[in-house]
């Protein structure tokens, strides 16, 4: 074995395949560990240990891809500890905090946990379809686990930013919950952050951002965490017109996403728009 298959075998073999699996259970001990500390009354730690539970789900993958290291069993432990962290988790933070405790306020946090369970259920469906034309790969249906309980979980940092008021109240948060619940089993699409790239001219700028972020993340973890929230739902609607944008149009299937937005600006500057569409027999989305 000469010195360059030397470190590609080490990756593949012993306790190093096993550090995907070990992410995984501590997103899941964070995710849990977010009902403690809302049981304690601590509600900031509880969204923060939710958070964290999210950045090691979102890492998790990545490193067992690097590492070559997927199985069938890491797919499935990853499957059940997004259903805890991410389902039943909040929504005990939910039920023992702005949800009173109450009848309707279980029914809800059921809704919420049953809603995560289903979205999880048809991923592995979806995931397995190797019919699926490849640019859906980009995109997830619903609201992915891990921003459905971030999302969910809005009222708790308005409540611990602000202090009391209307969107504390029981009906706020029960329409929230709903809500929440809804866009996670919906169909409609969302973007992959693999699906998301950055041309070289905006590393600078992107790398401020990262640096403002983390500086946020210090000093005003909550203020942060409800602007990520509302800056993921506006971005929903500009990933709906990206599918459907590329759902129509077969020929730029294969094409990366950096070339499909080039062809979108492309086809806005030119004056006869309408007219060049027409020309390369594209048709809108729903056009006949």
């Amino acid at each position: 074995m000469n010195a360059r298959e030397r470190p590609t075998r080490l990756l593949n073999t012993g306790p190093v395949r096993l550090l995907p699996s070990v992410v995984t259970i501590l997103a899941l001990c964070a995710g849990l560990s977010a009902v403690k500390f809302a049981l304690e009354g601590e509600l900031g730690v509880a969204l923060a240990m939710t958070g964290a539970a999210a950045v090691l789900d979102m890492l998790d993958g990545r490193i067992a891809r690097l590492l070559d290291a997927t199985s069938k069993m890491g797919g499935e432990l990853d499957s059940l500890a997004d259903a805890i962290s991410f389902g039943v988790a909040p929504a005990l933070v939910l039920y023992v905090t702005l949800l009173d405790g109450s009848s309707a306020g279980w029914i809800i946090a059921l809704l919420y946990s049953v809603s995560i369970v289903l979205r999880l259920a048809r991923f592995n469906t979806l995931i397995t379809d190797t019919s699926r034309p490849g640019y859906t790969q980009e995109y997830f249906v619903g609201v992915p686990a891990p921003a459905g309980a971030l999302v969910a979980l809005l009222p708790i940092a308005l409540y611990e930013q602000f202090g009391d008021g209307w969107w504390a109240s029981f009906p706020a948060v029960a329409a929230w919950t709903v809500f929440s619940a809804a866009l996670i089993v919906s169909r409609i699409p969302t973007m992959a952050m693999k699906s998301v790239a950055v041309p070289p001219q905006a590393a600078a700028g992107l790398l401020v951002l990262v640096a403002l972020a983390a500086a946020a993340l210090v000093t005003f973890p909550l203020i942060l965490l409800i602007v990520l929230d509302a800056l993921y739902l506006l971005h929903i609607p500009f990933a709906v017109r990206s599918q459907r944008w590329v759902a129509a149009r077969p020929q730029h299937w294969e094409s990366k996403p950096s070339e499909r937005r080039a062809e979108r600006r492309a086809i806005r500057r030119e004056p006869g728009a309408r007219r060049s569409v027409a020309r390369l027999g594209l048709r809108r989305p729903g056009g006949r």
